[in-house]
């Protein structure tokens, strides 16, 4: 297969950057994106041309870091799959095929097609976990969790933060990814004691970082490679006004003292 390239190539976060174009023969309909750009720059490289800089670690569509934006859409035109796991097979022999990094003022571009989404681990770090006692893991029947509780919160969980519903959305919200995290661990005994913290840091820090709010389209979940359910978002606004409610008593009682 044969296709024309239009990739964004920018040397750094300070330079300008543009869409310059490239050809590519011999693909095979099997082969993903990643390893498409793989190709490419070998031949660039063969050349004495810099090649292109791309993100991809596991190629499994675990782990998230090859999220591009691929003829306009985050990840590319198949549903509910990552950059790694889209083949060359989608596209028609000879198609031009437009390549972008994920465009979000909280995502800078480092180079090329890698951006910074540090701002996802800030937001993580404020309250993405769980305090536990350390030592041997508990027994698996010490805390029952009722079966649709389970399901629900490994649906919120199967999110790998790859920021496709950031370059999706008009307004570069991470509400998806945010809610994501609050509603596993919100659900789930474990996660109570840091409940009330945890939502109110969370949406703190996403909103310290620059993301967008929220206007209700839906891109990010059409984009979700997970198909994480914009219920998420919903619930995540319930834990926020929740945490409000509990914790001004205790701002009160504070000041009062």
């Amino acid at each position: 297969m044969k296709f024309r390239l239009r990739i964004w190539r920018q040397k750094s976060a300070a330079a300008a950057g543009a869409l310059q174009d490239y050809e590519i023969d011999g693909i095979l309909p099997e082969q993903s994106v990643p390893e498409m750009l793989d190709a490419l720059n070998e031949k660039l490289i063969k050349d004495g041309k810099d090649p292109v800089a791309f993100e991809s670690d596991c190629r499994e569509g675990i782990c998230g870091n090859c999220g591009l934006v691929i003829a306009g859409m985050a990840h590319g035109p198949r549903i509910g799959c990552t950059t790694c796991e889209l083949r060359m097979r989608s596209f028609k022999d000879g198609d031009t095929i437009t390549i972008e990094p994920f465009r979000a003022k909280a995502f800078p571009i480092i180079k090329d097609l890698v951006v910074d989404r540090g701002a996802f681990d800030r937001i993580i770090a404020r309250g993405g976990y769980v305090s536990v006692n350390t030592g041997s893991a508990p027994d698996g029947n010490a805390i029952p969790v009722p079966k649709h509780i389970q399901e629900i919160a490994m649906d919120s969980a199967a999110c790998i933060g790859c920021g496709a519903c950031v370059a999706a959305c008009p307004n570069a919200s991470a509400s998806l990814f945010v809610s994501a995290k609050i509603t596993q661990l919100s659900l789930l005994p474990q996660g109570h004691a840091e409940r009330v913290t945890r939502a109110l840091n969370m949406i703190e820090q996403m909103d310290k970082e620059g993301f967008g709010n929220c206007s209700n389209r839906a891109e990010c979940e059409a984009a979700c490679p997970k198909k994480i359910s914009v219920s998420n978002i919903a619930n995540m606004k319930r834990e926020y006004f929740r945490a409000l409610r509990l914790e001004e008593p205790a701002r009160t009682e504070a000041g009062a003292g």
